[in-house]
C-alpha cells in the first residue's frame, strides 16, 4: 500500500475528485493549508497598499491505495491538476506498512474498499 499526498490548487478539487472517482478510489481525505514554493507568493493591494502574500491556499489530499493502481492515481492528479503554470503543486508517495478499519478491527488492504 502507499499513501499518495498532493497538494494542488483550490479550483482544481472538483475536477481531481471526479477523475479519481473514476479510476476507482474510494476514500480521500482533503485539507485547506497554505503554503509557498519557488513562486514565493506574490502581492496584493489593498485599500491603495501593497502587501506581500507569502503562504499561498492551497488544498491538500490525502489517499491510501493498492500498489496496483498507485500509477493510475498519480497520472488521473497530474493530468487534471496540471494548469502548466507555477504553483500547481507536488505529489508525494510515502510506503504504508499497515491500516487498520477501527469499527471492525479489519487490517490490511481489505480496508481500503
Amino acid at each position: 500500500m502507499k499513501k499518495v499526498e498532493a497538494i494542488i490548487k483550490p479550483f482544481k478539487l472538483e475536477e481531481v475528485k471526479g477523475a479519481l472517482s473514476k479510476v476507482g478510489v474510494q476514500g480521500i481525505t482533503v485539507s485547506e493549508v497554505k503554503g509557498f514554493g519557488r513562486q514565493k507568493g506574490h502581492k496584493e493591494l489593498y485599500r491603495g497598499a501593497e502587501y506581500m502574500v507569502e503562504f499561498l491556499p492551497k488544498v491538500k489530499l490525502e489517499i491510501v491505495v493498492q500498489d496496483a493502481v498507485l500509477e493510475a492515481v498519480v497520472k488521473a492528479i497530474v493530468d487534471t491538476a496540471s494548469t502548466g503554470r507555477i504553483g500547481d503543486g507536488k505529489i508525494f508517495i510515502l510506503p504504508v506498512e499497515e491500516a487498520i478499519r477501527i469499527r471492525t478491527g479489519e487490517t490490511g488492504e481489505s480496508v481500503l474498499s
